[in-house]
């Protein structure tokens, strides 16, 4: 059992798909050996073999698994605090996120006591090319990679601001990974501001992020700008939730992005509610 899960760990911290001939290398395991985990491996779902290449990824399976972990993490009351404590300074609601495949999932979120706000529950999903965690999340990658994750467009269209062809995203990418800050106005939800910062693990790679999103106008981005520093010392809290490292960071640097998960049961639709 404990080889299985050397040979899972391998798969699930490479960068890329890995050949048979890598996972061995790597595992210090004997080929057969190596190859009979990784059929067991794959019948049960948690790899999954590229059937040209004949390398071996992360499956559906364990996808699920590691997004349900982080749903109910032992961590989760840890993080939901510091997300508590980053709306009392910045008096708007915010979100602690992942990437899963080609949406952003919410993974936890604290509302404001505002009596107008925008309305999303924890565990809904929005997608990644018109909001400020999404674009920060592909801002992350090889533009061939984004083009692989999002085709080639067009992209659909949530509001008049919706960049929805692959040359306006690039460029947009460009100036967030520069920056290392993800920016929604109103590309997503029409009235809504947001900004996302990067939560990175222990490698230095951008795994989460923890964003920020109000109403215009109680909100700009003018002002949303003026919560960078409290965002990001929440993000490097929420980061040594996942063993990553305390020291604040400056703009993110262009690293894979891991994907988490397949679609939960869970309301998506969001909306702006006045209580």
């Amino acid at each position: 059992m404990l080889k299985a899960f050397g040979v899972l760990e391998q798969v699930a911290r490479a960068e890329a798909p890995l050949s048979l001939d890598e996972l061995t290398q790597q595992c210090g395991l004997p080929k057969p050996t190596v190859y009979r985990i990784l059929g067991l491996l794959q019948r049960g779902g948690l790899v999954q073999r590229e059937p040209a290449a004949k390398r071996y990824c992360i499956g559906a399976r364990l996808s699920q698994l590691a997004l349900e972990v982080m749903l109910r993490s032992p961590q989760r009351a840890r993080r939901h605090a510091i997300l508590q404590q980053l709306v009392e300074e910045v008096g708007e609601t915010c979100n602690f996120t992942m990437q899963d495949g080609n949406e952003v999932v919410y993974i936890d979120r604290v509302e404001t006591s505002s009596p107008v706000r925008l309305l999303m529950e924890s565990g809904s999903r929005v997608p990644l090319h018109c909001t400020a965690s999404g674009k920060l999340f592909l801002s992350q990658l090889p533009e061939h990679k984004v083009a692989g994750l999002l085709g080639a467009g067009p992209y659909p269209r949530y509001t008049a601001r919706t960049i929805t062809e692959m040359a306006a995203l690039q460029k947009e990418l460009r100036r967030i990974r520069a920056e290392g800050i993800g920016t929604d106005v109103g590309e997503y939800l029409e009235g809504s501001v947001c900004l996302a910062v990067p939560v990175t693990d222990e490698q230095g790679r951008v795994c989460a992020t923890v964003a920020m999103h109000g109403p215009a106008p109680r909100v700009t981005l003018k002002k949303a700008m003026d919560f960078l520093p409290a965002l990001r010392r929440a993000a490097v809290a929420m980061g040594a939730t996942i063993g990553a490292p305390i020291t604040p960071r400056g703009p993110a640097t262009a690293s894979g992005v891991g994907a988490v998960g397949k679609k939960l049961p869970a309301r998506s639709r969001s909306r702006i509610a006045q209580s």
